[in-house]
């Protein structure tokens, strides 16, 4: 499996906390940090599995 490395933005938002990858355009929330991390890696991994990036933007990313 090829490991790639994306940005990951969290802020809060009233009790939660907001995970997004711009590259990917994922999003998650959880009550923790590391809880909207965890699931926005989750939602990310699944969501390049149907949708892979292009190569060009893939190396890109690195």
């Amino acid at each position: 499996m090829k490991t790639r490395s994306f940005t990951v933005i969290v802020y809060k938002e009233e009790d939660m906390y907001i995970a997004e990858c711009p590259e990917v355009g994922t999003v998650d929330q959880g009550e923790t940090i590391e809880k909207a991390v965890a699931g926005l890696k989750e939602a990310t991994r699944f969501y390049l599995e149907e949708f892979p990036l292009p190569e060009a933007i893939s190396r890109l990313a690195h």
